[in-house]
C-alpha cells in the first residue's frame, strides 16, 4: 500500500458526559471576532470528507448507519482524519474509537481484513497491566449473547457503564490488537473484565512504520479467545489508545472488509 497523502479532518468537539468535564472548548481573541458560521460550515465539510472516506475505506455488510466516533468519559479525544487512503489519528495521551453500529445484528460467518500502520509504540505498555493498558491500533468486534452467564461483578460494571455512557456493556468484545512484549496469538483479557479479551496480532517494535494486514475468520477466534460459541455481531470499531502511558504517536488505519466466510 502506497503512503497516505496529506488532507486532514477537523478536531472534534468534546462533550460533557456524566462522569465530569472530558474538555471545555473556548475563544478569545483580542483582535478579531471568530466566525461562527464559517468555523461550523468548515466542520461540516469536514464532517462530510470524513464519512464519505468511511464509506469507501471501511465496509461492513449492509451497514445502516454512517461510522460515528465515540469519545469516553473523562478520557481525551483525538480525531480520526482523513489521509489520502487511510483514516489517521495522532494520538496524545488519548483514546479514539471510530465506531459503527450492526442494527441488525450480523449473524453470518465473516471474515474480516484491515490494515494498519504505527510510528511508534505507548511508551512500557503492558495489556495485561491495569495501569498499561494501551494499543497503538485496534479493531474491536462486539457480540451479543445471554447475559443471564455473566457473573455479578460484570453486571455491575455493565450498569456502570450504561450510567457514564448511556451504553450497556456488550456480552462480549474481541479486540485485535499490537502488543510490544506479548507474541502474536496471545490472549489477555481485560484486567476490568473479563467480558473484553485481546488478541495480539501483531508483537514488537519490527514493523514499525510498515503496513501490515491481516485476515480473520471472526468467529473461529471468538471460540478461541471466549471458549464458546459466539452470538451475533453488534458492531465493529477502531480503537488507538495511548492515555494509560501518556505516550504520543500516529497510527494509520487502512481498508477495512468485513465479508461473509464461505461455508
Amino acid at each position: 500500500m502506497k503512503n497516505p497523502g496529506l488532507p486532514s479532518w477537523r478536531a472534534w468537539r468534546h462533550r460533557l458526559l456524566a462522569f465530569g468535564v472530558v474538555a471545555a472548548l473556548a475563544a478569545c481573541s483580542t483582535t478579531a471576532p471568530v466566525d461562527e458560521a464559517a468555523d461550523e460550515a468548515a466542520q461540516d465539510a469536514a464532517q462530510a470528507t470524513l464519512a464519505a472516506a468511511t464509506e469507501r475505506l471501511l465496509r461492513l455488510p449492509a451497514p445502516p448507519a454512517p461510522w460515528q466516533p465515540l469519545p469516553l468519559p473523562a478520557k481525551r479525544f483525538a480525531p480520526f482524519e482523513v489521509q489520502g487512503n487511510a483514516l489517521r489519528v495522532r494520538a496524545d495521551s488519548s483514546v479514539s474509537i471510530l465506531r459503527q453500529r450492526l442494527q441488525p445484528a450480523l449473524t453470518q460467518k465473516v471474515l474480516l481484513s484491515f490494515d494498519w500502520k504505527v510510528d511508534g509504540l505507548p511508551r512500557q505498555a503492558d495489556l495485561a497491566d491495569v495501569d498499561k493498558t494501551d494499543s497503538p491500533v485496534g479493531v474491536m468486534v462486539a457480540f451479543d449473547g445471554d447475559r443471564s452467564r455473566w457473573s455479578p461483578r460484570t453486571h455491575r460494571l455493565s450498569d456502570l457503564t450504561r450510567l457514564l455512557t448511556g451504553e450497556e456493556l456488550p456480552y462480549a468484545t474481541l479486540a485485535y490488537v499490537w502488543s510490544e512484549q506479548h507474541p502474536p496469538g496471545t490472549v489477555i483479557a481485560n484486567p476490568r473484565t473479563d467480558r473484553i479479551r485481546k488478541l495480539v496480532v501483531d508483537s514488537g517494535r519490527a514493523g514499525i512504520g510498515q503496513w501490515l494486514h491481516h485476515r480473520r475468520d471472526v468467529q473461529a477466534d471468538f471460540r478461541h479467545v471466549f471458549g464458546e460459541e459466539p452470538g451475533p455481531i453488534t458492531s465493529v470499531a477502531l480503537m488507538t489508545d495511548t492515555d494509560n502511558t501518556r505516550s504520543r504517536l500516529t497510527a494509520w488505519y487502512g481498508p477495512l472488509r468485513m465479508e461473509q466466510a464461505p461455508d
